[in-house]
């Protein structure tokens, strides 16, 4: 299949981009919705989680991307290819993060990744990154206790910007790494480390101790 061409930017403060999106169904999204779930937030054309869902069969993989056209081609690859532990979702998820992940069972999200964000440099443009106080807050009381989130970017001050939002909360608990912990690495991830360009990395967990039970 030819990849799709598509903007690299898209302004998600444009109307078309503001429709809200349904939650997500995972019984209709794979064949064993009740498998830990990982969730992979801007997710691009989504390689990086079908070669995930491919080597680790026992776990279900949702790509969560804003461009519309690179969700579609990425449904159509996994269901080509035959791969029943992952689907992809067109979403906003600077605004709609929480609403897209409102009927996950509790317990089930294991795992976020947010990779290479879009930085939108221009101070004016600040207000279109992908990472913000609403976005954080939806993540953390979503993935369960336990869960890790899982944040790299080559960009020096995003790194910050993003890394502070999540640090702020009490329930996380903050780990630098230098490496990427997956055996499966991102087409951005690789360009970088070709040009020995630095990689900025946290894993932050949830801390089970802090989650009172329901």
């Amino acid at each position: 299949m030819a990849r799709v061409r598509v903007h690299q930017h898209v302004n998600p403060l444009s109307p078309y981009y503001k429709q809200e999106p349904s939650p997500i169904d995972l019984t209709k999204a794979f064949a064993m919705p009740t498998h830990p779930l990982h969730v992979d937030i801007g997710c691009g054309r989504g390689r990086f989680i079908l070669r995930m869902a491919e080597a680790m069969p026992d776990w279900n993989f949702l790509g969560v991307e804003i461009r519309e056209p690179l969700v579609i081609e990425a449904n159509e690859i996994a269901s080509e290819e035959g791969v029943t532990n992952l689907h992809y979702e067109f979403c906003n998820a600077m605004i709609w993060l929480e609403c897209l992940l409102a009927d996950i069972p509790h317990g089930l999200l294991k795992v976020v990744t947010i990779q290479f964000s879009d930085p939108w440099f221009k101070k004016k443009h600040a207000k279109r990154r992908m990472v913000n106080p609403a976005f954080a807050k939806a993540v953390t009381e979503k993935i369960d206790a336990g869960g890790q989130i899982f944040i790299q970017t080559d960009i020096a001050f995003l790194a910050d910007e993003m890394f502070e939002m999540f640090r702020s909360n009490p329930e996380l608990i903050e780990y630098p790494i230098k490496e990427n912990p997956f055996q499966i690495k991102t087409e951005r991830e690789i360009a970088v480390e070709k040009n020995n360009l630095p990689i900025y990395r946290v894993i932050f967990k949830k801390d089970a101790a802090l989650i009172l039970p329901a």
